[in-house]
């Protein structure tokens, strides 16, 4: 299997980012890790050993980036507005720089986003925000509200709200979204949201899922037992979805 390691400083970010890519051609994924993962984590957790196959037949190739998260949402001691524009730059680095690179790489047609946990909501949001560049969307264990307090999980932006918080939000901007292109997008996209029926963010899921159906989005949102919120479960799902 072809495993290549890149890194380069990224203007955007204004530091060095990692990342690394499996595979020699397919469809292309763009991996967001868990909220302390790095850009090896999907490595480490056996994802890339469970899509081996795909992989190998030249079906699939990974783009395992680096998160940020202890810079923007995780950042205790910065002011939540401060947290929202590090997730800002974060964005751009990814549409300024690593779509661009892929694409240089591989030019097939299809770029999944895919993401992990808190990497879920990274994977979505940018989806639905800028759904002309995706074609699929494969998000696992994931939260789409950042501002809810859900049992030991807070408000990752302390109460503050603002015009980027709504718009980085896919469970607020969503519901009133009318641009007819971006629609049209949206609903040509292949859409799989997994979630355990006992994950404190089935709710949020689910809310999510009611605003997708109620905008004509065809998705999947498929359950699975117990709270499933671990590389034993993910490992699972993502031969099935990917």
């Amino acid at each position: 299997m072809n495993r290549e390691y890149h890194k380069w400083w990224s203007d955007n970010l204004q530091r060095d980012m990692e990342l690394l890519i499996f595979g020699h051609a397919g469809a292309k994924v763009l991996i967001f890790p868990t909220r302390d993962g790095r850009f090896y984590e999907y490595e480490k957790l056996g994802m890339v050993g469970a899509l081996k196959h795909k992989i190998e037949q030249g079906w699939l190739q990974l783009y395992c980036i680096d998160g940020i998260y202890s810079e923007s949402f995780y950042c205790g001691w910065a002011h939540p507005s401060g947290r929202i524009q590090r997730h800002i730059a974060f964005e751009d680095y990814i549409l300024d720089e690593v779509l661009p690179f892929m694409d240089k790489r591989n030019a097939h047609e299809c770029v999944i986003s895919h993401g992990l946990s808190l990497g879920a909501f990274h994977a979505a949001n940018i989806a639905f925000r800028h759904p002309h560049l995706f074609k699929k969307l494969v998000a696992f264990s994931g939260r789409y509200d950042l501002t809810l307090n859900v049992e030991c999980f807070n408000d990752l932006l302390d109460g503050f709200y603002s015009e980027d918080v709504y718009f980085h939000t896919p469970s607020h901007f969503l519901p009133n979204l009318e641009c007819e292109r971006q629609l049209a997008n949206l609903k040509a996209m292949d859409i799989v949201l997994v979630i355990g029926n006992e994950d404190p963010f089935l709710e949020n899921n689910q809310q999510l899922s009611s605003i997708l159906h109620k905008k004509g989005i065809h998705h999947q949102l498929l359950l699975w037992d117990d709270r499933a919120h671990s590389g034993y479960y993910w490992r699972r799902m993502a031969p099935l979805y990917i």
